[in-house]
């Protein structure tokens, strides 16, 4: 007969199935998220309370948590604790985005923070890009778009001066660059390409996100007449963007 000890609830689960059992708690999360328990901006019990809960250490609960937040479902916030994520926003490929529009759409805030702005000479793959010779002058723009103050696009951008002259005069932190070109330089074609890759050390500073975490490059390109406008890289931290589109298709099958 057992007398004077009791074992914390899955405490045999501990040591006989640790991943389980962490993948466990990431699923009770999960799930209340996913079935609307927990809404976006709500509260995740704390540490303690799962440590609790669970009968775990709390090195299980802080892993399943760290997870969570790396897939983008949570956000932890040090000293205050762990909250349901907002849905990734999501971009259209079959267009060019108006980011501050979008964001706004959300009901939050936009900012673009102008990291550079500058004439220099285009290396070799800016001018392939621009199907100019190697050193040509051209227009470089980099800078940071912020969702409720959180980085959410690095863009940069190279334009072909004799395209867009007047682009060096503008105050893109009263519109952003796409916009001032949508509506300035007229475009009759657009390429756009998305990679997934790790961001580089500078990306990952400006767009405050784990470097070992991957990233959405958008690369776009724009010709007016078979002369190339721009071309500009926008890269995202995947955790919390998505890149995608809808659009109607002619019901016309062919064999």
């Amino acid at each position: 007969m057992r007398t004077g000890h009791t074992e914390p609830l899955h405490s045999t689960a501990a040591h006989e199935h640790p991943v389980a059992l962490y993948q466990q708690i990431k699923s009770h999360v999960t799930q209340h998220i996913a079935d609307g328990s927990w809404p976006a901006g709500a509260r995740v019990p704390s540490e303690q309370t799962l440590v609790q809960q669970f009968g775990v250490a709390r090195m299980t609960v802080n892993r399943a948590l760290r997870e969570l937040a790396e897939q983008g479902l949570i956000v932890r916030v040090p000293g205050v604790g762990s909250f349901v994520a907002e849905n990734k926003p999501q971009s259209n490929l079959l267009r060019i985005a108006n980011i501050a529009q979008e964001i706004a759409q959300r009901g939050h805030d936009h900012r673009f923070e102008l990291i550079v702005m500058q004439r220099v000479a285009a290396s070799p793959e800016v001018a392939a890009a621009l199907e100019l010779e190697v050193a040509s002058s051209v227009f470089h723009l980099q800078g940071v778009h912020f969702e409720n103050e959180v980085p959410v696009q690095l863009e940069n951008r190279y334009v072909n001066p004799r395209m867009a002259p007047d682009f060096m005069a503008q105050d893109f932190t009263r519109e952003q660059p796409s916009a001032y070109l949508v509506r300035n330089v007229q475009f009759d074609q657009m390429e756009h390409v998305v990679d997934a890759v790790l961001p580089t050390a500078e990306q990952a500073r400006w767009l405050q996100m784990p470097p070992e975490q991957p990233c959405l490059v958008l690369t776009r390109r724009t010709w007016l007449r078979g002369t190339p406008v721009t071309w500009v890289q926008c890269v995202h931290p995947g955790m919390r963007y998505r890149l995608g589109s809808r659009f109607r298709t002619e019901s016309v099958h062919e064999m």
